[in-house]
């Protein structure tokens, strides 16, 4: 008997077999319950009945002795059932006439009133089908003719008894259900547990000794699983279990020689991603994954387009014009890198680059016209066979903008706010070879640099605005040619340099 009983023993020390345990035992219960629900309502039923069948006797024998009784003596007579021995259970009554006026109650008052009988289907006295059961409450209706009325009676029973009789009928039935389920669930757990469970733990342990041979390196191991013979889905696991540990040996040895090279990865992974995000950036990425915004209060922006672009690429093929634009970008990034200010991005043929950011410094904007100035340079040293000589529209604005990155994939260090746009729009607005700079821009350098004023422009989605053209740095002016000095919105610093060219001549 205990070589019975110790398996059954074993298996429920497992989670798995207590699951298992668990639901066989649930969904026998929920079984038998399901087809057991019906006999317990259909006792029920024959309980009840059998107390309305014992009241509705005396109500006949009262409907056909006092056929020429009122409405008060039918309820008089109605009132005695009370001390009926057989009728104990009735506690209260209400007597109605036909047209529902109220001849009196006794005892405890019905639920089961005038307006439920009236709005339903009542068949009478010899088939009466109206009741309502509250709790231990149990209410019947019965109609009862006369020669002066017709009648309604309404009696009130003391279910408590037939509730105890029910009550220990449902726990006979309850008893049984759990007497089976837990005969049917010992003998599911014998089997499964001599069957499953046991190897199951047993290739646990065999787990267990894996992972210490694996991280030892050692090369010494007896498994259980091993020594096992089974024709079955167990026995394939466990032939699969020693395949599966030599090759996690395999790929622990793959593994350490793959940890070299992932670091050095990993080193040349963490370059490029300083070429594509600035420092700063990429230390606040490694240490959160959230959206990263910050506001700058004063910035300076450059858009720059190449002329004709569109035109150019239409008369070259694609591999000709990527490398082409390559050169030139790779110039302009030699420049950002000089004058330390912050590539944005390329689109297409179009650069941008940030002064302020995400490092904020003072001289922003005169880093950014500085690098605009030598960009018109730059653009010269490139030429195409067959084509005129290329030339830059470039834009500038000074503002207040929100730099970061966003999103999941694919960062990009961006910019955001008016002042960007109004950048954009500097470029779009300019004219091939000039350096277009907004009224913010030049407020801020007009001291250091040589300007043209352009005048009103009609900018989009901005109105009328003043800007003006970057020439060049006072220090880069030719006094040999005074016209240069008439672009120049410094009035006092022309009259300076007039005068200086005059003492030049004398």
């Amino acid at each position: 008997m205990n070589t019975k009983i110790l398996p059954i023993l074993r298996a429920f020390k497992s989670r798995l077999s207590r699951k298992i345990a668990f639901g066989v035992f649930t969904s026998l219960v929920i079984i038998e319950a399901v087809l057991l629900v019906p006999s317990i309502q259909k006792k029920e039923l024959e309980i009840l009945e059998r107390s309305r069948a014992i009241t509705q006797g005396k109500v006949e024998w009262i409907a056909n002795n006092f056929r020429q009784a009122s409405g008060t003596e039918l309820l008089a007579q109605v009132q005695q059932l009370q001390k009926d021995v057989m009728l104990k259970q009735i506690v209260g009554g209400i007597v109605y006439e036909i047209d529902g006026k109220e001849v009196g109650e006794f005892g405890e008052s019905p639920t089961l009133n005038y307006a439920d009988i009236k709005s339903s289907e009542f068949s009478g006295l010899n088939r009466p089908s109206l009741n309502r059961r509250n709790d231990d409450r149990y209410d019947a209706a019965w109609i009862v003719p006369t020669a002066k009325n017709i009648y309604v009676v309404v009696i009130r029973h003391n279910v408590d008894s037939l509730n105890l009789e029910l009550a220990m009928y449902v726990w006979g039935i309850v008893g049984l259900v759990v007497i089976i389920a837990t005969f049917l669930t010992l003998t599911t757990m014998l089997i499964v547990g001599e069957n499953v469970i046991t190897p199951i733990l047993r290739l646990r342990e065999d787990l267990n000794a894996a992972a210490n041979a694996v991280s030892q390196d050692s090369s010494n191991h007896d498994f259980y699983a091993l020594s096992e013979r089974r024709q079955d889905e167990l026995g394939d696991v466990m032939a699969s279990f020693n395949q599966m540990f030599e090759q996690i040996r395999q790929e622990m040895r793959d593994r350490k020689a793959a940890e070299a090279s992932l670091k050095v990865e990993q080193e040349k992974a963490e370059q490029l991603l300083l070429n594509i995000l600035p420092e700063a950036i990429v230390a606040q990425l490694k240490e959160s994954s959230d959206a990263i915004a910050d506001r700058f209060d004063e910035v300076t922006i450059l858009f720059a387009d190449i002329v004709g672009f569109t035109e150019l690429s239409a008369k070259i093929s694609p591999t000709e014009l990527v490398i082409f634009l390559n050169e030139i970008f790779s110039k302009f990034d030699l420049l950002a890198q000089k004058h330390g200010l912050e590539k944005i991005k390329t689109i297409g043929d179009a650069y941008m680059v940030v002064g302020g950011l995400p490092t904020p410094r003072p001289d922003h904007a005169e880093a950014v016209a500085n690098m605009a100035l030598e960009m018109n340079e730059v653009i010269k040293q490139f030429k195409i066979d067959g084509h005129r000589d290329l030339q830059l529209r470039v834009g500038i604005n000074t503002g207040v903008v929100v730099a970061g990155v966003i999103g999941l994939r694919k960062f990009i260090y961006d910019l955001w706010g008016d002042a960007v746009n109004l950048a954009s729009r500097m470029e779009s607005h300019s004219i091939p070879g000039e350096i277009q700079v907004s009224e913010d821009t030049y407020l801020r350098i007009k001291d250091k640099y040589v300007f043209e004023d352009r005048g009103l422009i009609n900018v989009k989605g901005k109105g009328e605005m003043r800007t003006y053209f970057l020439r060049s740095h006072f220090t880069t002016i030719n006094i040999s040619d005074p016209t240069n000095l008439r672009r120049s919105h410094n009035r006092k610093l022309e009259k300076m340099t007039v005068d200086a060219i005059v003492k030049v001549k004398n």
